[in-house]
Order: structure tokens, then C-alpha cells, then sequence
């Protein structure tokens, strides 16, 4: 059964990071993982003048590209609202855990990371699906649970702890006004 989790945190925090890390961490325990990062700006992953990129450019909603090594689906927009997490969470494939990276203000669960040079106020004080906290700040000031953001392993607890199973949460995210 897939089960997802997020990871909110201010930029500069360390998700991505934390993730890099984690990623390993939990194959080598035995799962599967996949991902879903959200970007708060126009982003491209397709070349310019590549067969692609063309077929995008003139028109298509979407464009999938194939080889021996990967796929991948490109859906262009075209001006239409961008898609909820819980739309976004339906059309990945089956694994043992999805890590969602931004999409803090929705309500799945989630992992705040938290790194003391930002300087940037704390997410779970106004968030209650924050379930734990993964920073560089002494334990005993979060009622929360608490690891340290380089203990990798005490995370991946915490992802196996915490995580919500794919349908209540793509359920919890589709309900009127717990989506941002």
C-alpha cells in the first residue's frame, strides 16, 4: 500500500537535502520511493529544438517521451489552474512511500524542516498536520517530535511512523478548503 508524507520547510531549509539522503536510506531499508516536488515558478525539463521540446512548443496538452532507460510525461497547462496535490498524488504509480517536497500549506501530513540561520518562523505553530520536526534546534523546545535534520535514520523512522496511507490523504486533500 502506498503511503505518502510530506516535507514543508522555508527555502534554504534543506529539503531537498534531506532528501538526497533519505531517498537511499529507505531503499536500503526495503521500499520503494517516489517523489513529487513542487516548484513555484515556470520550469522546463525538456531541450529546446529537441523532437520533445517541438511537439510541446506547437501545441500539444501533452507530450510523452520513451527510451530503453526511463519515460516521462510532459502536461503543459495551456492556462488552466494548476492541479491539486490530491490530483497530482492519483496519477503516480504504486510504491511503498511518495515524499512530497513543497505543498506546504495542504493538508497531508508532513515533516517540517527547519534550519536556525533562515531566521523564518516556525510552520507547525499555524499547521496542525504537522506531525514532526526535523531541524538543527534543540529538541526540547518542540512539543512535537523532534530529530536532528542530519540523522537520516531517525528520520526514515519517522517516515515509517508517520506516513498516511495514499487514499486518505489524496481523500483529506480533495476536501473543499484544505488545498492551497
Amino acid at each position: 500500500m502506498t503511503k505518502i508524507i510530506g516535507f514543508a520547510g522555508w527555502s534554504g531549509a534543506g529539503k531537498t537535502s534531506l532528501l538526497t539522503k533519505l531517498i537511499p536510506c529507505l531503499k536500503a531499508r526495503g521500499y520503494s520511493v517516489s517523489t513529487v516536488k513542487h516548484a513555484h515558478h515556470a520550469f522546463d525539463i525538456d531541450t529546446p529544438g529537441k523532437d520533445s521540446f517541438l511537439h510541446r512548443a506547437s501545441g500539444a496538452t501533452e507530450v510523452l517521451v520513451a527510451s530503453s532507460a526511463r519515460w516521462a510525461l510532459m502536461h503543459e497547462l495551456r492556462g488552466a489552474p494548476e492541479p491539486e496535490l490530491g490530483e497530482l498524488l492519483s496519477a503516480m504509480s504504486a510504491v511503498d512511500f511518495i515524499l512530497v517536497e513543497g505543498f506546504k500549506r495542504n493538508a497531508h501530513i508532513k515533516i517540517e524542516v527547519h534550519r536556525r540561520e533562515n531566521n523564518k518562523p516556525w510552520l507547525y505553530l499555524d499547521d496542525p498536520s504537522i506531525g514532526a520536526i526535523a531541524s538543527d534546534t534543540d529538541s526540547n523546545d518542540h512539543p512535537l517530535p523532534h530529530v536532528a535534520l542530519d540523522d537520516i535514520e531517525a528520520v526514515a523512522d519517522l517516515v515509517e511512523t508517520l506516513a498516511w496511507p495514499l487514499d486518505m490523504a489524496i481523500a483529506r486533500l480533495t476536501q473543499r478548503g484544505n488545498a492551497a
